[in-house]
């Protein structure tokens, strides 16, 4: 990961402006930014296509090519960025347990990021999903930590931590982790598992997510939810191509690969739906 990372293009994606000190500030402003500008998309993995880990293919993607990604092309490039601006960054993996059965062992496909400021470190992650932490979080344990999208808590500690959301009231495990840094070779073998797995639900599921201010857009398959704090979830169910098609490119701001390459798959998911076009 030796390539310069274009930070102008970088900014412009995300729409930021203002100090590029390396303080905490900063940091935030970052990272509520991102996931609110570049969605979660597993257009790649789902088409066939491949999942390329190396800078310059990934800026080409999310900020040329105004697509998104899944968390090692979202975390890469972020840490690609936060590294430029004299940050002290860490690359960390992760076993996903959110909407896995309890006590299930899974292999550590997920990375985040760990941020070194000022003698405290920051759990930061760019790449979630629909659950996408929209601020850093202070490696501390038990305490809540309040973000645009809700709170967050820690649980753990050496050697080994948990991120826990609240949703409805209660704490739900998303992720554990912990500090060991990871190798490209470590992520490129995670990435060809999860992007080429048929097991591997990037594979056979459709699956957006974007984090603008106050609210949280996910598409799971052919169905659309909006989710608002403090408000029931409006949930829409897509039954065209043309509908899905156009939250993709409209809602979620994603330029489409080729209609050739991506209608039959939408149709295979809506029939596996249920739904049958007109």
């Amino acid at each position: 990961m030796s390539q310069k990372v274009n930070l102008n293009a970088y900014f412009e994606r995300i729409g930021f402006a203002g100090s590029i000190a390396p303080t905490l500030a900063t940091l935030e402003t970052i990272q509520a930014l991102h996931p609110a500008a570049i969605p979660f998309e597993n257009l790649n993995p789902l088409l066939g296509l491949p999942v390329e880990l190396e800078l310059k293919a990934i800026q080409a993607k999310l900020l040329t090519e105004r697509r998104g990604g899944y968390c090692y092309e979202h975390n890469l490039l972020l840490g690609a960025v936060l590294r430029e601006l004299d940050f002290t960054v860490r690359r960390l993996a992760a076993r996903v347990l959110w909407n896995n059965p309890e006590g299930a062992s899974r292999p550590a496909t997920h990375m985040v990021l760990a941020v070194e400021m000022g003698g405290t470190s920051y759990l930061v992650d760019a790449g979630f999903g629909g659950m996408t932490p929209t601020a850093p979080l202070k490696l501390r344990a038990d305490t809540e930590q309040a973000t645009p999208h809700g709170l967050y808590r820690l649980t753990g500690g050496q050697p080994g931590w948990v991120l826990e959301a609240q949703i409805e009231g209660e704490w739900k495990p998303l992720y554990a982790f912990d500090l060991v840094e990871q190798s490209d070779e470590n992520y490129a073998e995670a990435n060809r598992q999860v992007s080429t797995n048929p097991e591997s639900p990037f594979t056979f599921q459709l699956r957006v997510a974007l984090s603008p201010p106050g609210k949280r857009l996910a598409l799971l398959n052919n169905r659309f939810t909006t989710h608002v704090a403090g408000e029931p979830s409006e949930v829409r169910e897509l039954t065209s191509v043309a509908e899905i098609r156009e939250v993709l490119s409209t809602t979620f701001g994603i330029q489409l690969p080729a209609a050739d390459l991506l209608d039959p798959k939408l149709e295979v998911l809506l029939a596996d739906a249920g739904v049958t076009e007109i």
